[in-house]
């Protein structure tokens, strides 16, 4: 009896996957986010690409407890295309971090999509202007083994720091802002898009300021660290930052699955990047996502199919 259920529930997975014509769709998962995030809803307008564009594909965008979590399935199989963050894709790239002990090997890259920037910021009472005057203060660096706490030590780390000459609390964005706006905090790290909804409103509150990541310092940190990228946050993104702030931001990047097959993998990078408009019609996040860019910020291997892509359109060798 269970032999004869095994046949007719593997016929009726045929089924699920044969069309009427006989053509065969291509079904697989994009891992991105929680449904209250940006992943979420920009991997949905990404499956919804390659969906129109492409026959016979049925990509769909799953929930997820995002990057970390995303890598483990791409590399277990379990998902062929995930949304994650690059720096914390070179943790587990490398088995180091937040994967410190566990290398994942079966995860390549597509490309980088947009940047999510490490913004910092103090109270107007604090008095510093430089991340290198943190030492004595109270900074939160984000959630205790967050990618954010890494940035944090790693940008620190920049400017001759530790977590050791801080005053260090490990909270979320909200409660750093409103640790900042109570006098509770001097400072926090907050990577995310920009702008984000905890500063804007500690922005319209208690107010802030903004430090700088740059020069030597921001040179330095990005030699050592392949994943970071530098750029600015524009002046008049919170109230009362008129001028420009120099900043790293690491990038919101496409991995797949490394067992793809080069020619599927080409298709769906060709695709994608082909049809930008449409990506930003979908979500406004792909309106800064450009083949050129997505060559940028990779310090793990690209598939053989992205290659082939970027070499057609002149961006590698």
């Amino acid at each position: 009896m269970k032999k004869i259920l095994s046949i007719v529930a593997a016929v009726l997975g045929l089924a699920l996957i044969t069309g009427c014509n006989g053509t065969t769709t291509k079904n697989y998962i994009l891992a991105t986010g929680g449904t209250s995030g940006t992943y979420y809803p920009f991997g949905g307008a990404i499956a919804n690409v390659w969906n129109t564009k492409l026959n016979n594909m049925n990509v769909t965008a799953q929930a997820t407890g995002a990057s970390a979590e995303n890598l483990r399935l791409i590399n277990k199989g379990e998902a062929e295309f995930a949304i994650v963050q690059n720096d914390v894709m070179d943790y587990a790239y490398n088995g180091t971090d937040l994967f410190a002990g566990e290398k994942l090997t079966n995860i390549m890259t597509i490309g980088t999509m947009y940047p999510e920037v490490v913004q910092i910021a103090v109270s107007k009472a604090s008095g510093i202007k430089s991340v290198a005057d943190f030492k004595g203060k109270r900074i939160s660096v984000g959630a205790a083994g967050s990618g954010v706490e890494f940035n944090a030590k790693q940008i620190m780390e920049g400017y001759g720091l530790t977590f050791d000459d801080i005053k260090k609390s490990n909270l979320s964005f909200k409660e750093s802002a409103d640790g900042i706006q109570n006098g509770t905090l001097d400072g926090c790290f907050i990577t995310a898009g920009v702008p984000n909804a905890a500063l804007q409103e500690l922005a319209f509150t208690a107010g802030l300021i903004l430090i700088p990541v740059d020069g030597a310092a921001a040179d330095k940190i990005c030699s050592k660290y392949g994943y970071y990228t530098k750029t600015v946050i524009p002046g008049g993104t919170y109230k009362g930052t008129d001028t420009d702030t120099g900043a790293l931001a690491i990038m919101a990047t496409l991995a797949v699955n490394a067992k793809l097959d080069e020619n599927t993998v080409y298709d769906m990078t060709k695709a994608l990047f082909s049809n930008l408009e449409d990506l930003g019609n979908g979500h406004a996040k792909g309106k800064e996502v450009s083949a050129k860019t997505a060559v940028t910020g990779v310090s793990v291997p690209f598939h053989p199919g992205a290659i082939k892509y970027y070499k057609e359109i002149g961006l590698m060798k």
